[in-house]
């Protein structure tokens, strides 16, 4: 079968490869959608660890991918709660199930936490293996490419659901790549009157504007948090950080009002440093997700009943074989791309 395999930095194939084989407690999907991540494009540019993962056992080469959609082809014999045909969305984190986060519930904090995609074979191919209960379906009005928005959007939904947001709030969301837009949508279907978004490019603002954005700011000017303060009357609820970089935390702190909180979502590349004198002063608080925990449902119920109209932010649809070029290439030079999805299969 076909994939996108990387092999080292800058040096991801579409090559053929073995077609996986269904262990016990697995399922084999023919993939219909997958979507490039932020997390695909910097283990494009800048590397993967090169160490076996502690669960999957799997090191590089592997396919990447941990954002699609697909339908379910073969089960193993052991598997009773899915069938051949159902239409599906992944929950692509790779858990053990034994540490002490793992026993409390919280699988996304596991001390060996790993994802399909950037730690076993993942979804930039035609067919995949993931574990039954990786496993969600997708009703019959969702369709494949919503369904490959499934787990960015749960990214957003179950940072704003952990914040401390209440309807009517005013918000500041700092980036607005496909995590920033997404978590515009989660606020917005949460109840925030008074949406804020930063950004570097004007083009990205310009879909967060359509997407529901009262206010946009580019990122350039030197009077961000006086801008912010004064559309707020004195700062927002909650700032939400998705870019993941100094000066972009050092805004959002500057920017929350008394009492309010800075809810970092992005991956940060190194350490910041954070003004504790300011939050303080305010009594304000800074918290932090990772991925997500038990919203999958809560995110598909959303899309179907079109809370959520993820549809937005797709801005381009490539077949796998124009992966890098179409895809990563042009993700990483062309600030108008927000998620791009690659269908596996010719049409």
């Amino acid at each position: 079968m076909k994939a996108a395999v990387w092999h080292n930095i800058k040096d991801v194939r579409v090559e053929q490869v073995q077609e996986p084989e269904v262990l016990p407690g697995q399922v084999k999907l023919k993939v219909e959608w997958a979507g490039i991540c932020g997390s695909d494009l910097h283990a494009y540019s800048h590397g993967l660890s090169l160490e076996a993962h502690p669960i999957s056992g799997q090191k590089p080469p592997l396919t990447l991918g941990h954002e699609f959609s697909g339908t379910i082809v073969e089960v193993a014999a052991d598997v009773t709660g899915h069938v051949v045909g159902e239409r599906v969305a992944i929950e692509p984190l790779i858990y053990c199930g034994e540490c002490y986060a793992c026993k409390r519930g919280y699988y996304n904090q596991c001390s060996k936490v790993g994802f399909v995609g950037l730690n076993r074979d993942g979804g930039f191919a035609e067919y995949v293996i993931v574990d039954e209960k990786m496993v969600h379906v997708l009703p019959d009005h969702v369709s494949f490419e919503e369904g490959a928005l499934v787990e960015p959007t749960a990214v957003s939904f179950y940072a704003v659901r952990e914040s401390k947001l209440k309807p009517g709030d005013s918000v500041a969301i700092f980036g607005a790549g496909p995590i920033g837009l997404l978590t515009l949508l989660s606020v917005k279907a949460a109840g925030a009157t008074q949406i804020i978004v930063i950004d570097l490019s004007e083009e990205r603002l310009e879909k967060a504007k359509e997407l529901g954005a009262t206010s946009i700011i580019n990122g350039m000017r030197d009077d961000i948090v006086e801008t912010i303060h004064q559309l707020t009357n004195g700062g927002v609820s909650v700032a939400y950080e998705c870019a993941g970089a100094q000066p972009t935390m050092t805004s959002a702190v500057a920017s929350v009002k008394q009492g309010g909180q800075v809810m970092a979502i992005a991956v940060f590349a190194k350490p910041i440093a954070i003004d504790m004198g300011q939050l303080m002063f305010k009594a304000a608080d800074i918290t932090s997700t990772l991925a997500y925990r038990h919203v999958f449902p809560e995110v598909i119920e959303m899309i179907g009943t079109g809370r959520l109209d993820v549809k937005q932010v797709i801005t381009k649809k490539i077949e796998l074989d124009d992966i890098v070029e179409e895809g990563f290439n042009q993700l990483i030079n062309d600030k108008k791309q927000a998620k791009i999805l690659v269908r596996p299969f010719s049409e």
